[in-house]
């Protein structure tokens, strides 16, 4: 898969994730940013950095992944869905304590390797996809985009009213409950209904 452009990511978008982190649900998507750089795919591995002294958590994040085929630009619902060429994989990787500490959270998102996508891009149905994570084979997250509280095309709306979307941004639409904490020697597996695994080991920085 080719690097993105762009990478934006929706904060919260699961009531029950966001109440697993203690957090009120915010009355419009909350968006942030991942950089090229973090970008790796299936099979790569997943490098726990070094972090500041008294920090050491590193969080998978399994989410549904829309891949722009179109340029978009405060483009309606509907439209932003004939837009999308496909949908992937991802593992949002969040360094969480980072994330706790500060108010904007590009640090936290943005390590090396923490920007997860693959195997491959798929053409589904957005609205009920099964999505699973797993942690050396156990099942951490289930779930169903049909639980997001805002859908795939509102999001892609919302998003293309602020800025313009260009063919191959990728666009990560939250993730469900169960999030928690990989560590060196773990394998990590995404796996949604229709597009596949994505399966990352992962290592702690040397």
């Amino acid at each position: 898969m080719e690097r993105p452009g762009k990478i934006v990511c929706v904060g919260r978008n699961y009531r029950e994730h966001a109440d697993e982190l203690g957090h009120a649900l915010a009355p419009d998507p909350i968006l942030f940013l991942k950089p090229p750089s973090s970008v790796i795919g299936d099979g790569d591995a997943i490098v726990i950095p070094r972090l500041p002294a008294g920090l050491s958590r590193v969080d998978y994040e399994g989410e549904l992944v829309a891949i722009v085929g179109s340029r978009l630009r405060r483009a309606s619902a509907a439209a932003a869905l004939e837009g999308v060429r496909g949908y992937t994989c991802g593992n949002d990787v969040t360094a969480r304590e980072i994330q706790a500490a500060e108010e904007q959270w590009t640090r936290a998102k943005g390590f090396d390797t923490f920007c997860v996508l693959g195997p491959r891009v798929a053409a589904i149905d957005p609205s009920d996809a099964g999505i699973l994570t797993r942690v050396n084979g156990e099942v951490r997250q289930r779930a169903s985009s049909r639980e997001m509280v805002v859908g795939v095309g509102e999001l892609l709306a919302y998003i293309s009213d602020c800025m313009t979307l260009e063919p191959g941004d990728a666009i990560f639409t939250g993730t469900p409950a169960g999030v928690g904490p990989l560590r060196d020697g773990d394998v990590v597996e995404v796996e949604i209904e229709g597009i596949g695994v994505l399966r990352n080991p992962v290592r702690a920085e040397p």
